[in-house]
């Protein structure tokens, strides 16, 4: 049992460890499958695109099956059910208490030719007196419909069509939404790359530094024993590597954080990625093609589309509607009981039109006119500031590029500085103490270098976001 329950249990190691080696290529298509924001904003587009398809719907009107049972002894409910079925009679209407009454009046007529009987005129009005017990009180009756009612919309000024557009219009916006939302991810992913690869190298420095201090220190007891060094060397040398194991665990705490968090970005365990090129160009970009790409420009030129359509949409406010409708159904008080033979049916037409409403519907149509105009100026607005955006970006850039050359030669300077200051310790030509500040000065242009190296990428992966150069699906 425990020899089996070793084996399942080894088998499914490889499953629970994270991806190794894990590329940016690769980690942008786990992103673009996996990451649940994405989902959701994709849940989000379908949603629109129902929207779009439900006003669409309308165009073709609706088909109604009522099907009704009912009981009742209300006197206008049985005969308007005997009526409906076809079934009324004279008897429903009490014919049976007017007739002989009525008998009595036609004999005596029949008996007196010249007129009726004194006692017979009023008679006449009490006949028509009479309340008819069968009509005012008639037995329960059930009734049972069947109706399909179909109706359609002919015309409505246009209103369906510009509502259609709209809907559409929001859908493609909502397309756009999560091609930034996209964009946005891939700046983080490809941000964690970076940051996990600088820290990598960062790490490797502080290892290689750590080594020529442990390399240094064995050096420096080894004088110590032929009397050239003192003891103080060797305490300010442990002193200093303790320092630098102190940022070498406070890097690779910044590291695994960097990979918890791209695990999540793309909802996989990752537990190593391939280090990626820290040579980072800024894209080439201009004014027109920061109009032509860019996003949120984009969706406000639909967004003024959309404010056109809601402009048409009030105009037709002015304008008929016509629509057409047809019924057909059956009814009687046994379930479908001889259904073709009281069967009825019903066609018409309705023309409307608004004549007045208090000037509502014209201050709703000069309304639209004025949030079009609004959405023009932020179209506008949308395309001067983004462009002031990149155009600043750009100069940030560039001013990174001369920055991370300069510390580029800092660093060289630096290392060579603490490899002849080393050299020369050796030859008891400096102190311990002079050779730890140069050690010290290669650490801090070091972490100066990585962290202008940082600010580089960031602004070049901000830039590739504003272009969409990464999210186009």
């Amino acid at each position: 049992m425990w020899r089996t329950l070793s084996i399942l249990l080894m088998g499914a190691l490889p499953a629970l460890a994270g991806l190794k080696n894990l590329s940016l290529p690769h980690a942008l298509d786990i992103l673009n499958e996996k990451n649940i924001e994405i989902k959701v904003s994709r849940y989000e587009e379908v949603m629109k695109k129902y929207d779009e398809l439900a006003v669409q719907g309308k165009n073709w009107g609706t088909a109604t099956l009522t099907f009704q049972a009912l009981r009742s002894n209300d006197a206008g409910n049985v005969f308007g059910f005997k009526l409906q079925s076809r079934e009324a009679t004279f008897a429903d209407f009490g014919f049976s208490q007017f007739l002989a009454p009525m008998g009595q009046v036609l004999e005596a007529m029949n008996a007196n030719p010249g007129g009726l009987p004194p006692g017979f005129t009023q008679g006449m009005g009490s006949i028509l007196e009479i309340q008819p017990h069968d009509l005012n009180y008639p037995a329960p009756r059930n009734h049972f419909l069947t109706k399909l009612t179909y109706q359609v919309p002919l015309y409505t000024g246009g209103k369906l069509s510009e509502y259609q557009k709209i809907t559409r219009k929001l859908y493609e916006m909502s397309k756009l939404d999560t091609r930034k939302l996209r964009n946005e991810k891939i700046f983080q992913v490809k941000k964690a790359f970076y940051n996990i690869t600088l820290v990598q190298r960062y790490i490797y420095n502080l290892r290689k530094i750590r080594r020529n201090m442990q390399k240094l220190k064995r050096t420096i007891i080894e004088m110590k024993k032929e009397g050239y060094t003192k003891k103080t060397d060797v305490l300010e040398v442990e002193a200093r590597l303790a320092k630098v194991d102190s940022m070498l665990n406070q890097a690779k705490l910044n590291k695994d954080l960097a990979y918890q968090f791209l695990s999540f970005l793309l909802d996989t365990d990752v537990d190593s990625i391939r280090p990626v090129d820290m040579r980072v160009k800024a894209p080439k970009v201009s004014r027109a093609d920061i109009e032509r790409m860019n996003l949120d420009i984009k969706k406000a030129r639909m967004g003024l589309e959309v404010s056109e359509h809601a402009i048409q949409t009030e105009k037709a406010n002015f304008l008929p509607t016509v629509g057409a409708f047809a019924e057909y159904g059956s009814a009687d008080n046994t379930l479908w009981n001889d259904f073709a033979k009281k069967d009825f049916y019903t066609v018409g037409l309705q023309v409307k039109m608004n004549l007045f409403n208090g000037g509502s519907d014209k201050a709703k149509l000069e309304k639209a006119r004025v949030q079009r105009m609004k959405v023009a100026q932020q179209v506008e607005l949308a395309k001067k500031g983004i462009w002031l955006q990149v155009h600043k970006m750009l100069t940030e850039v560039k001013s990174l590029e001369y920055d991370l050359r300069s510390e580029q030669k800092q660093l060289n300077l630096a290392r060579e500085v603490y490899r002849t200051y080393e050299a020369k310790y050796k030859e008891g030509l400096a102190s311990i103490t002079d050779l730890l500040i140069k050690q010290s000065i290669e650490l801090e242009v070091l972490l100066k270098y990585l962290q202008i190296a940082n600010k580089h990428s960031e602004k070049v992966f901000e830039l590739e976001k504003i272009l969409d150069l990464g999210g186009r699906s």
